[in-house]
């Protein structure tokens, strides 16, 4: 059975695709869930309305992310933890406390956003990268200090 890709869907293909796939898979998966329309001339049509109305929604995303990165990069964090002998600390910073001290100074993101390169084990300042919508990166500036 010949579908289209409402949406990008990883085994399949990206949006627009006409994939062939088997029919049970098609009727019973693919369609109840939306991520698919069974290849018909009106569906096509459909799918071209619904892309245009997602390139708005994804454009309007990004103008949004855009200007919540540029007031993330304004914002500095200070997160205060036990240090024991050589400034090390016990345990480390996670992208929790860090949403936490955000949420502190107004900002609501979610953990899963706030990406560590490295653990935070010791004293000092550091620059974590927050991934917005849209593709959009922040750089947000974090303080560990001693408490």
């Amino acid at each position: 059975m010949k579908v289209i890709l409402r949406q990008d869907f990883e085994q399949l293909g990206r949006i627009g695709d006409v994939v062939d796939v088997k029919e049970g898979y098609a009727r019973n998966y693919l369609i109840p869930r939306k991520i698919a329309y069974q290849a018909t001339q009106s569906s096509i049509l459909q799918l071209e309305e619904e892309k245009k109305q997602q390139a708005k929604r994804s454009d309007k995303e990004k103008r949004h992310s855009e200007k919540l990165a540029a007031e993330l990069e304004k914002v500095s964090v200070t997160i205060q933890m036990k240090v024991g002998e050589d400034d090390k600390l016990f345990g480390s910073v996670t992208s929790q406390m860090i949403v936490d001290a955000l949420k502190e100074k107004g900002f609501t993101l979610d953990k899963r956003q706030i990406e560590l390169e490295d653990t935070v084990k010791a004293l000092g300042i550091y620059s974590v990268d927050a991934k917005l919508p849209g593709g959009v990166v922040a750089k947000v500036k974090v303080w560990v200090m001693r408490e």
